[in-house]
C-alpha cells in the first residue's frame, strides 16, 4: 500500500427555523463523480492543518461558513489501494448559500433519520451517530 492520504471534513448541522419544530438538520453533499451522498470532506493541502482543511472543504463544497465543535472519530479506509484517514469535526453552519460546482452538484439539509437513510457509506452513519452524541443541547 502507498502512503496514507490525509483528509478532513465536517458533519455540518444547523438548527432549522422554530416553525419547523426544532431539532437539527444535517448537510449532505452529492458528488456526481461517485454518485454518492456524504459529508463535506477533502484532502489536506501541503502545510495545511486538518482543521483548516475541514473548514475550507465545507466552504468549497457547501458554500457555508461554520463553527467547528467537537472532534469526531477518525474515519479510516482504503481508496484505490491507499489507506485514507479523515479527521472530522461536528460543525454548526453559519452564513452561506450553496452554488453547484464541478465536485458537488447538490446538497440536502435533512433531519437525522432522513440523513441516515440517504448516506451512501455505513461509516458516515457512524459519524452521524457520533455527531448526535456531542451536539449542544439547545
Amino acid at each position: 500500500m502507498g502512503s496514507t492520504v490525509r483528509a478532513a471534513g465536517c458533519v455540518l448541522w444547523r438548527r432549522p427555523p422554530a416553525s419547523a419544530g426544532g431539532g437539527v438538520e444535517f448537510c449532505l453533499v452529492h458528488r456526481p463523480r461517485y454518485d454518492d451522498w456524504g459529508f463535506p470532506k477533502g484532502k489536506l493541502k501541503r502545510g495545511e492543518s486538518p482543521r483548516d482543511a475541514a473548514l475550507r472543504e465545507v466552504l468549497e463544497e457547501t458554500g457555508h461558513h461554520c463553527v467547528p465543535g467537537a472532534v469526531l472519530p477518525m474515519a479510516r479506509y482504503v481508496v484505490n489501494g491507499r489507506p485514507k484517514e479523515v479527521t472530522y469535526w461536528s460543525a454548526e453552519a453559519t452564513a452561506g448559500a450553496f452554488v453547484p460546482n464541478d465536485e458537488v452538484d447538490g446538497v440536502l439539509w435533512l433531519r437525522p433519520a432522513a440523513a441516515r437513510t440517504r448516506l451512501t457509506q455505513p461509516r458516515d452513519r457512524d459519524l452521524l451517530d457520533a455527531a448526535l452524541r456531542v451536539l449542544p443541547r439547545a
